[in-house]
């Protein structure tokens, strides 16, 4: 992953507003300990406290991006990037090279059904592809525990991705981190609304 800042989170529909840090406690409080009788009033006292975004740091384009990363397959993703001539293009390209072919499968559907998922059920959906990254596959082939293991324990920088190519991932495989490993009513996450 890559960091943005706030303004190409707006830019890039990624967010709405612009709230400093510095307004964050006042904020959290009046939302915490606060009168909120209504939805109305949740989002006027967020919009209290908006600012001006800053302007987008970045050169690239929202055009650019959806045109790499609409593609429908990973696959089509890398090979859109590795027709651009340009430096992001081929940064990007760098960087998904080094990253596990299965999460980025995973990632990318994500995405997608993210899309049509109000946000008590993305949430729970986010909640259990945390559980499936470290259990699924259980700790010998979890490219999340292979992943923190060559960064920080082993710290070599050669993660051993099961599969390396993202030419071998099981679409079976990515679809059972979707499968959530809880009944509806025992869900940890199961009263939000």
């Amino acid at each position: 992953g890559q960091s943005i800042g706030a303004g190409d989170a707006i830019t890039w529909g990624l967010a709405d507003v612009f709230v400093r840090a510095e307004h964050w406690p006042a904020m959290v409080e009046t939302l915490r300990h606060g009168e909120q009788p209504s939805a109305e009033h949740v989002v006027a006292t967020v919009m209290e406290r908006c600012d001006i975004a800053p302007e987008s740091a970045s050169d690239i384009s929202v055009a650019q991006v959806d045109r790499h990363f609409g593609q429908p397959t990973v696959a089509a993703i890398l090979a859109s990037l590795v027709q651009a001539d340009d430096d992001w293009a081929r940064g990007t390209l760098a960087t998904l090279q080094t990253r596990s072919p299965l999460m980025m499968a995973v990632t990318l559907e994500l995405v997608r059904r993210g899309r049509g998922l109000d946000l008590a059920d993305d949430l729970r959906l986010e909640r259990d592809l945390v559980h499936h990254a470290f259990h699924l596959r259980g700790p010998a082939r979890s490219e999340t525990v292979e992943g923190i293991r060559a960064l920080a324990v082993d710290k070599d920088q050669a993660p051993r991705w099961q599969p390396a190519a993202v030419a071998d991932v099981d679409p079976a495989e990515v679809a059972a981190f979707f499968a959530s490993p809880w009944a509806p009513d025992e869900h940890p996450l199961r009263d939000l609304a």
